[in-house]
């Protein structure tokens, strides 16, 4: 293991000795704990996604705890940083597992480190709960240990390529991704809806993952004269490419999947961030449902230091599927048990967001959300797609 992903990278609720020591004696549940483990991006150029899903998680476990944790035993959470590197995500995922001997993993965050991880825990029998992508890899029945937490990407790029043909009638539609298994992944679900609908993307462009190096990417997207853009990629280099696209004065429309659409995102483009529209897999963080109000209460009993965002959203949601995972469970906390009560039990209602797993079916929610920065550069729900 690399020393970004064992010292800088280590932050956990509780030391991570005396987590260590409490989960000795058997599968990462202890008398009186439970241990989860995190491998995300906590420095470099996606270091926001992975400390907002962070926020999220321990709100959700500090919310249980302060209610007397779960079976009577409190939750904690052992983060290791991998950078959104996949190599320093293996190590992380070995150490978590074979040195700290966590009950599960929680809140991964992005797809090619979730390529790397995913085998190393299905072969432990670890469960592997809520990874921030929508992968199509992860949704396929051989991961008897994954679960899903959000709508795929598939379904993410579908709904912004029908709101771009029926709302704005835009048909010459282009694609910059990122050049991984994640922007792949973006493309695919692009191309796939493009097609049910007869079109095909005008041009695509490609760049390196955690570089902005975005440019000549753009000036192929332009010289095709899209009437649209579609980002796949982080924050970081989408709102550069955004940013590079208005000031060479590209006036196409300007959407992205979720895995860019953080806070981050509106505050790096600025005044060149109105108008671009963002899907999200999380309702609107507001207290306009009782599962976003228990998810700001929770937010700001934690830590009045975290904003919320869509990306801590889906982290408490994560937080909370484990919890009620373990409630079925029972005191024994098996870890095959707690996969059989999530993937093969009746549906979770988090206060009216509700997750439905079954059969082969590894993902519990189908939701996605149209939101658009608007005058005021924050997120602003959308009902359909506008000419801004």
């Amino acid at each position: 293991m690399d020393g970004r992903g064992r010292a800088a990278g280590v932050v956990a609720l509780g030391t991570a000795l005396a987590a260590g020591a409490a989960f000795a004696q058997g599968p990462g549940a202890g008398e009186e704990t439970v241990l989860f483990g995190q491998s995300a991006p906590l420095s470099g150029p996606a270091q926001q996604l992975g400390s907002d899903v962070r926020a999220g998680i321990l709100a959700a476990f500090a919310e249980a705890n302060r209610k007397g944790g779960v079976q009577g035993r409190k939750l904690e959470l052992l983060s290791l940083d991998d950078a959104y590197e996949p190599a320093s995500t293996l190590a992380n995922t070995e150490s978590l597992i074979e040195e700290h001997n966590v009950f599960a993993l929680i809140g991964s965050v992005g797809t090619p480190t979730a390529v790397v991880a995913v085998p190393v825990a299905a072969e432990a029998g670890v469960p592997f709960i809520a990874p921030v992508t929508g992968a199509e890899f992860l949704r396929d029945d051989h991961w008897t240990n994954v679960i899903n937490l959000r709508a795929s990407y598939f379904q993410e790029t579908r709904e912004i390529v029908t709101r771009l043909v029926e709302d704005l009638g835009v048909e010459r539609i282009a694609v910059l991704y990122q050049d991984d298994s994640y922007g792949r992944a973006g493309l695919n679900g692009v191309q796939a809806a493009l097609k049910e609908r007869g079109l095909e993307q005008v041009a695509v462009g490609v760049y390196t993952r955690n570089t902005t190096a975005v440019k000549t990417a753009l000036l192929e997207l332009r010289a095709a004269s899209p009437g649209a853009v579609v980002l796949i990629g982080a924050y970081t280099p989408v709102a550069t490419a955004i940013q590079w696209a208005r000031y060479i004065g590209m006036e196409a429309i300007f959407a992205t999947v979720s895995f860019s659409g953080t806070n981050a995102l509106a505050e790096a483009m600025g005044e060149r961030g109105q108008g671009v529209y963002v899907t999200q897999v999380v309702p609107f963080p507001s207290p306009t449902s009782p599962i976003a109000r228990a998810y700001l209460a929770a937010l700001r009993a934690n830590s009045r230091r975290s904003s919320p965002s869509f990306v801590s959203f889906e982290g408490y949601l994560a937080g909370r599927l484990a919890i009620a995972g373990l409630e079925r469970t029972g005191p024994s906390l098996d870890r095959a048990e707690f996969l059989r009560q999530v993937l093969h039990g009746p549906p979770i209602d988090l206060h009216g967001f509700r997750l439905s797993y079954g059969g082969d079916d590894n993902q519990g929610s189908d939701q996605v959300f149209l939101t658009v920065i608007g005058p005021s550069l924050g997120y602003e729900a959308a009902q359909k797609m506008e000419r801004q």
